[in-house]
């Protein structure tokens, strides 16, 4: 078989309660672009070494007897996890045809998913993800363990998921005129994704008027519905207040850069506004 080659939307699928929301935000990203949607479902490996440690206090015949029943309830388990994955991949393709994706493919990989994501990532029109994963399900707050790494990893525009999906009929996008905001409003311009969405063009601080004049100026071109707006106060506070005032459906910014890694993202406002924001968040390179 040969390798799908059309830029694709690749939504990350596992058992968290985010999975439906996300392909139907994938869905509707394809709907509008008319581009694939590609539906991964990751096993993760998982060592075992405390194992072998107690098998090392027994006795050599018990230890082998040990390790060949462990082999196979390892690869009992694997078959499990596969089986699990695959109609779990049935249900998410049914859901995101249905939602209106015309192509819709599936795919099971092993190993970690960053690695995974950074191998198909010149494929990747748009990523879709939960903001949090099956192992934090019942966590209500926080970011899951690998949405930092897959942020930092990934050159992509990222789809963050946080609540059951609803068509956007407003953005809301955060423009600074730094370059991560000026690629982010390029990409917004040029999106056949928010043609016939009305966006909101929001600074936060002073010397706003230039810089929303310039940004409004690139969108207008580009077919865009504008509303500029500039806030004051502390940028994510101002951000989300704004977004719950104007019933927002949809956040684009530019996200954080490589450098400093975790001590950048956590202390960053892409981060802050990952945490605080009740709506999906689309963050852009």
């Amino acid at each position: 078989m040969t390798e799908q080659k059309d830029p694709l939307v690749l939504s990350c699928i596992d058992g968290s309660r985010y999975s439906g929301a996300v392909c139907d935000y994938a869905a509707w990203i394809a709907s509008r672009t008319g581009a694939p949607v590609k539906l991964l479902h990751n096993i993760e490996r998982v060592s075992t070494p405390a194992v072998a440690d107690l098998s090392g206090s027994i006795g050599l015949g018990s230890q082998e007897e040990l390790l060949e029943e462990l082999a196979n309830l390892e690869q009992q388990r694997s078959k499990l996890l596969l089986e699990q994955g695959r109609q779990m991949l049935e249900r998410a393709k049914e859901r995101a045809a249905d939602a209106g994706a015309e192509r819709v493919l599936t795919c099971q990989r092993h190993g970690s998913l960053v690695e995974s994501l950074v191998e198909l990532e010149d494929h990747i029109r748009v990523l879709v993800l939960g903001i949090r994963g099956e192992e934090h399900e019942q966590q209500n707050r926080g970011l899951g363990a690998q949405l930092e790494s897959i942020v930092r990893s990934l050159h992509k525009p990222i789809l963050v998921v946080n609540r059951e999906f609803k068509a956007p009929r407003s953005i809301m996008l955060a423009y600074d005129g730094s370059e991560a905001a000026r690629k982010a409003l390029d990409m917004v311009a040029s999106s056949p994704v928010f043609k016939g969405i009305e966006c909101h063009l929001v600074h936060v601080g002073e010397g706003a008027q230039s810089v929303l004049m310039e940004g409004a100026e690139a969108l207008s071109h580009g077919g865009i519905s504008v509303i500029s707006a500039n806030l004051q106060g502390k940028t994510v506070d101002a951000l989300i207040a704004y977004q719950q005032q104007h019933d927002i459906d949809l956040t684009v910014m530019g996200a954080f850069s490589h450098s400093k890694l975790r001590d950048l993202l956590l202390g960053s406002v892409t981060a802050k506004m990952l945490l605080g924001t009740k709506q999906p968040l689309l963050l852009l390179r």
